[in-house]
């Protein structure tokens, strides 16, 4: 499997909130993130600079972006959404995946291969890049995720979890961040999940990443909030891609890949901190998250059956 590769959440999400999920689904926003600005008024879009927790990102044309797990999925369909929007990405996993082309086709777009738990490699490849030019935005969407309970410990899948999720974030950060700081420009974002909110059953190797990289991007945005730097966090519902594939349940919410990226750039477009969507599930999921344990694990235990 390819471990840079653009992900989602695990299968115990399938069942937690499932019928009241269901019960609501609604078609996602067809709202161009390009346009967010022109449509608003001058008052409204001050009003929502005032309450905005990055500076809001919504003219991409000739800004660079760096998109770290991109040959698929949730950054593939991301890179081409800001390609769309006229920025200039710069894509890299473990394999292309046919990326190779579409660069191979377009100026303004640059493959390059990347394995993020190589630390050598990620210093080398953003060296290069940076020397190229100033990156405005970094995307690490690279995700790996097997379902693992802990009747059932696999260690070496863990701590395979825990360097491509955690530990490849914090290499491919190391080395953008210092040309970032030097400028006091650019923004870091990076791909968390929902299931990092709160353990659920099966999230055993996959879960406690996912919280570590909202924790990471939290810190991140208070060391960083006074330095020009924006710091962002998306968490995904479930979106279809080669991660999700493997689990065998009805997804709730499913939503494909190119609407996470049109709710990805309208959340820079706010300048949201907590980009989360879509919204009908994960709203459930954040009142969740609110239950003491007493009650969260009855009901997690009654939904998911584990």
């Amino acid at each position: 499997m390819n471990h840079n590769t653009s992900h989602s959440s695990p299968n115990a999400m399938g069942t937690v909130l499932a019928h009241s999920v269901l019960s609501t689904e609604m078609a996602m926003p067809k709202v161009g993130p390009q346009t967010q600005e022109a449509t608003l008024s001058r008052t409204q879009a001050k009003a929502r600079r005032a309450w905005a927790l990055n500076t809001p990102l919504y003219h991409w044309q000739g800004k660079r972006v760096w998109l770290v797990g991109a040959s698929t999925g949730i950054g593939l369909a991301c890179a081409q959404a800001l390609r769309g929007a006229g920025a200039r990405v710069v894509l890299s996993a473990r394999t292309p995946q046919g990326v190779e082309l579409w660069a191979a086709q377009d100026a303004g777009v640059q493959w390059r291969a990347l394995d993020v738990s190589d630390a050598s490699q990620v210093q080398a490849t953003a060296r290069v890049l940076q020397a190229e030019g100033p990156l405005d935005m970094v995307v690490y969407a690279a995700g790996y995720y097997r379902a693992q309970r802990a009747t059932a410990m696999d260690l070496e899948d863990l701590l395979q979890h825990d360097k491509v999720n955690y530990q490849g974030a914090l290499q491919v950060i190391h080395a953008v961040l210092p040309g970032m700081l030097a400028r006091q420009n650019g923004h870091i974002s990076v791909l968390s999940s929902v299931a990092g909110w709160r353990g659920l059953p099966n999230g055993l190797a996959y879960g406690p990443t996912k919280a570590a990289l909202t924790h990471l991007a939290e810190t991140l945005y208070m060391d960083l909030q006074d330095q020009g730097i924006g710091v962002s966090v998306v968490n995904p519902g479930f979106v279809a891609t080669p991660l999700t594939a493997q689990n065998q349940f009805t997804m709730p919410a499913l939503i494909s890949p190119e609407q996470a990226a049109t709710a990805m750039l309208k959340g820079w477009a706010q300048g949201q901190f907590d980009i989360h969507f879509p919204k009908r599930f994960t709203l459930w999921l954040k009142l969740l998250r609110l239950l003491p344990y007493r009650l969260y694990f009855p009901l997690v235990r009654k939904f998911t059956g584990l």
